[in-house]
């Protein structure tokens, strides 16, 4: 009899949706984890992680630790690691992007402060040294050809393997594209905020676009990184939400997924729900394979919303808010589930494309935004400071009420070169 039974399946899942018990933790703890594209400043060529007489990530990068007091380890991949004080870390992605993710934060704006007193002094160094950061939701300048697998865990190797019998977009997904995912708690009103989350990922998609160009050709889309995304894998992306029953449905769709990192039979990939007949695989190997399921918000034990683009730090205060102030206000997270209704998984597509200039994208993108705005002013500045809420108004005046995007910025700087 196998020791992975739908009930012990079903409470493992339902942990996922459930926040801390601690109430030490605090409430409306929000993090965050941003991600860059590494080149060479002269050649925009993408960086090595260490290749001798090369401008390469991971020796600027120990330089760099050295003097803030970062401590380097290994990830449990076997890859490098920086531990960061007060808390943190700094990872390489698949294609040698880099990664900081934050601590919980109680505020939006420690949040803010800690991404700030990272990034900026980060990519200023890394720029002394010659290595361009890019904050792009894919790489603009190199094609996938120019953009290998760096690092060789198992785990990528084998989804690498396995992408590839689905087409490119794998490949693309995990060596050139680059985001900012916000972590948020369920709290007190899990079912409520999983819905509105869900639903909020289109126009976050297309609010936050900042992916036009791809190896220097425009895309014609506004969000290249979401569309490529789109076509990763159905079977483990896009809005996965079921009204009455979110654990059930999570369950199944895990169990639906083929499972990468177990062998294949007869060279084909088997959902991982046939696994549990066929060799009884452990729980821990189930957990590997959840965290192979990447739809727009997954379950944490928290919310993690995957929508954003990589955008400049000088706007990182607007999706933090725009997150924030929709769920962690009760009247904005009410007044966001009237605007939105059930989630629309349609809409992902439209908003790769289109974004705000989608009619009804950026009408109710702005309507969104302004709620959320709204929302943390309600929460007060012991929450998120008013200077900081000014940042996030300023990207909302600029861009988001216009129906303009980041991206129309690099469309227009690339028609001006």
């Amino acid at each position: 009899m196998t020791n992975l039974t739908r009930e012990l399946l079903t409470g493992d899942v339902s942990a996922m949706f459930a926040g801390p018990t601690d109430a030490a933790s605090g409430p409306r703890r929000i993090g965050a984890e941003v991600e860059f594209i590494p080149v060479e400043s002269l050649t925009g060529q993408r960086c090595p992680i260490e290749v001798e007489g090369v401008t390469s990530t991971l020796p600027f990068l120990r330089r760099f630790g050295s003097r803030q007091g970062w401590q380097e380890t290994r990830t449990a991949k076997g890859t490098p690691c920086f531990q960061l004080q007060p808390g943190g870390s700094i990872t390489f992605e698949p294609g040698g992007q880099l990664e900081y993710s934050s601590p919980p934060c109680s505020t939006a704006t420690q949040l803010l402060a800690r991404l700030r007193n990272v990034v900026l002094p980060l990519r200023a160094a890394a720029a002394g040294e010659g290595i361009d950061l890019l904050a792009f939701g894919i790489d603009p300048l190199n094609s996938i050809e120019c953009s290998p697998l760096l690092i060789h865990a198992n785990r990528y190797e084998r989804m690498a393997t396995y992408f590839a019998t689905l087409g490119t977009a794998g490949a693309r997904m995990m060596r050139q594209t680059a985001s900012i995912q916000v972590n948020v708690d369920f709290d007190d009103e899990p079912w409520l905020r999983w819905r509105v989350l869900n639903a909020a990922s289109p126009y976050v998609t297309a609010i936050f676009a900042n992916s036009p160009v791809y190896a220097g050709d425009q895309t014609g889309l506004q969000s290249t990184r979401a569309a490529v995304w789109g076509k990763v894998d159905p079977t483990r992306t896009g809005i996965l939400y079921n009204e009455g029953r979110p654990v059930e449905a999570y369950l199944e769709f895990g169990l639906a997924a083929p499972s990468i990192l177990l062998p294949t039979l007869e060279g084909e990939y088997r959902p991982f729900g046939e696994w549990i007949d066929l060799a009884d695989p452990t729980l821990e190997e189930w957990h590997e394979h959840l965290s192979t399921l990447f739809p727009e918000v997954r379950p944490r034990g928290h919310l993690e919303l995957r929508s954003v683009d990589a955008i400049s730090p000088e706007w990182y205060a607007a999706p933090i808010a725009l997150v924030a102030g929709i769920l962690y206000e009760p009247g904005a997270l009410r007044a966001a589930d009237d605007l939105l209704g059930a989630p629309d998984a349609s809409l992902l597509d439209c908003a790769a494309r289109a974004g705000v200039h989608h009619s009804l994208i950026g009408s109710t993108a702005a309507d969104l935004f302004q709620i959320a705005l709204e929302g943390c002013r309600r929460l007060g500045a012991g929450y998120f400071h008013p200077g900081d809420l000014e940042q996030a108004r300023d990207f909302f005046e600029r861009y988001t009420r216009q129906a303009r995007a980041p991206a129309d910025d690099v469309l227009e700087n690339a028609i001006a070169a």
